[in-house]
C-alpha cells in the first residue's frame, strides 16, 4: 500500500462524510479531530486512527488557509508518531517519511536570516527589550562580556553594537566580549545557519570595528542536554577582569535544557543557580509563552495546537502564498510540531515552559526582576507599528516583585515574554 492509498482510500471509510473541506474547516473542529486521532493512536486502535486520518487528509492542506496548514503539519506529525509507536500502525510507515526532518530545513545565509528575522516581531520584540535592559545595566563598565544563548545565531548583536556605539559615544566605548555556544550542528533547532560560527564571528568583529568598538569573539563547545555544564565551568575559570560586566542573554534557548519530566536531575534550576553563583550583572530571559512539558500526550497536543495556530495565522499577514520565505518559515514551524508530537525521551527537545514557571525558577535561583525603562517600551511599540495590526504588547506586573515584564501578543493572545534579572544582592545597583 502506498502513501496515496493510505491517506486517500478509494471510498470513504466513514459513511456519510463528505470530502469537501467545508465539512469541518474551523479551528475548533480541526482540533477535536486531531485529538480523537491522537487518542486512537495512543490506544493502538489502528482502524479508528486510519478513519480519522482519512477525514483529516481531506480537510487539511499544506497550501490552504492557516487552519488547514496547521492541521496538515499536525497530521504528518501524528502519522510519524503512529508509525514509530506500534506494529499495528506499520501500514503508515511509508506515509511517515513525509514528516519534517532537519535535513529538509533551509540553511540561511547571514543576510537571509537577518531579513527573515525582520519579517515579524517574533524575535525582534525580545531583541529590543533585552538590548535596552543590557545597555542600562552596563553603563559605566570598561568591559562588557556577553554570553549569548540565542536561537537566531547572534542576529540580536549587530543592533546591540549599534545602540552601544550611539548611546555611549560621549565616553570611551567598552571592550565587547561575545561568547557563543557551539552545540551539535545536527541537533540545533531551526532556524539553521549556513556558515560556521568562526565565519559569523569574523563578520561581527568587522562590523563592531566600523562602529569603533573593539570586540572579541569566543566559541565554547557545550550542550544544552547536560545543562551547559562545560559553559559554566569555563566561565568559572575565566580570569577576573576589573570593571567588567557579565551579561547572559537567554533568547528562546533555555527550554532546550531538559526539564524534570525527562530527568530526575533538575537541570534547568541547577543551571540558573550555577549562573547566579557567577554573579552576573544582568540576565535576560526571553521565550515563547506556552507549556509543552506535560507527560500526558493528549494534554500536550492540545497545548501545542492552541499555541502553534499563531505563527500560521501571522504568516498570512506578511508572507505571500507559495513564496520561498513562506516555505522556509512554515518548514521550521512544522519541525517544532513534529518534535513535540512524534518524538519522545531525549529526542523531544521542544519543552517550553510558560512565563510563570520561568519567573518561579529565577526567584528560586535568587534572582530578582529588573524592570524595563520607558525607552524600551517606546522602542517596542515603534517596532510593532511597522507590522500587522494584530500585534500588540502588554505589561505584566507580578505581585511578588512589582516589576513590569513585557509580553508580545497576537490578537490578544500571549506569544513571547521578555524579562530581565539580576542577583538579589546586586539589584540595588541597577535601580
Amino acid at each position: 500500500m502506498n502513501t496515496t492509498q493510505i491517506l486517500n482510500p478509494t471510498r470513504p471509510i466513514w459513511p456519510g462524510f463528505s470530502s469537501s473541506k467545508s465539512l469541518c474547516g474551523d479551528a475548533n473542529c480541526m482540533e477535536q479531530l486531531l485529538l480523537h486521532c491522537a487518542k486512537a493512536i495512543e490506544s493502538n486502535d489502528a482502524t479508528l486512527a486510519q478513519q480519522i486520518i482519512w477525514v483529516l487528509n481531506n480537510l487539511a492542506s499544506p497550501d490552504g488557509d492557516s487552519t488547514q496548514r496547521l492541521a496538515s503539519s499536525f497530521l504528518r506529525a501524528l502519522i510519524s508518531r503512529a508509525a514509530s509507536k506500534s506494529p499495528a500502525f506499520a501500514f503508515l510507515s511509508l506515509a511517515a517519511t513525509a514528516s519534517v526532518s532537519q535535513k529538509m530545513l533551509h540553511r540561511f545565509s547571514v543576510i537571509e536570516l537577518a531579513e527573515f528575522v525582520d519579517l515579524t516581531p517574533w524575535h525582534r520584540f525580545g531583541f529590543i527589550a533585552a538590548n535596552a535592559a543590557i545597555l542600562d545595566a552596563v553603563e559605566g563598565y570598561s568591559s562588557v562580556h556577553i554570553v549569548d544563548l540565542r536561537l537566531t545565531h547572534c542576529m540580536q548583536i549587530p543592533t546591540l553594537i549599534d545602540s552601544m556605539a550611539n548611546k555611549l559615544h560621549k565616553q570611551p566605548p567598552p571592550l565587547l566580549k561575545l561568547t557563543v555556544i557551539a552545540s551539535d550542528a545536527e541537533s540545533h533547532p531551526p532556524p539553521l545557519l549556513g556558515i560556521s560560527y568562526e565565519e559569523l564571528g569574523s563578520k561581527l568583529v568587522n562590523f563592531a570595528t566600523t562602529r569603533n568598538i573593539a570586540m572579541e569573539f569566543r566559541i565554547i563547545s557545550s550542550s544544552y542536554s547536560d545543562g551547559l555544564s562545560s559553559l559554566i565551568e569555563q566561565l568559572r575559570i575565566d580570569p577576573f577582569v576589573f570593571n567588567e560586566a557579565l551579561v547572559v542573554n537567554c533568547h528562546m534557548m533555555l527550554h532546550y535544557i531538559p526539564d524534570e519530566t525527562l530527568t530526575s536531575n533538575p537541570l534547568r534550576s541547577v543551571f540558573l543557580k550555577e549562573l547566579r553563583d557567577l554573579n552576573p550583572t544582568i540576565v535576560t530571559v526571553i521565550d515563547e509563552d506556552s507549556d509543552f512539558t506535560s507527560t500526558n500526550f493528549i494534554s500536550r497536543l492540545r497545548s501545542l495546537y492552541n499555541y502553534m495556530w499563531i505563527p500560521y495565522d501571522t504568516a498570512d499577514m506578511f508572507l505571500t502564498r507559495g513564496s520561498e520565505h513562506r516555505q522556509w518559515y512554515e518548514a521550521d514551524i512544522s519541525w517544532k510540531i513534529d518534535n513535540v508530537v512524534a518524538k519522545e525521551g531525549a529526542e523531544r527537545v521542544e519543552r517550553l515552559e510558560p512565563k510563570s514557571r520561568w519567573l518561579e525558577r529565577m526567584r528560586e535561583a535568587k534572582f530578582a526582576g529588573v524592570g524595563f525603562g520607558d525607552t524600551a517600551g517606546t522602542e517596542v511599540k515603534t517596532m510593532l507599528e511597522e507590522h500587522a495590526t494584530g500585534w500588540g504588547m502588554k505589561k505584566d506586573v507580578e505581585d511578588d516583585d512589582d516589576v513590569e515584564r513585557f509580553v508580545l501578543t497576537w490578537k490578544g493572545h500571549s506569544v513571547v515574554f521578555a524579562s530581565a534579572w539580576a542577583p538579589i544582592n546586586g539589584v540595588a545597583d541597577l535601580i
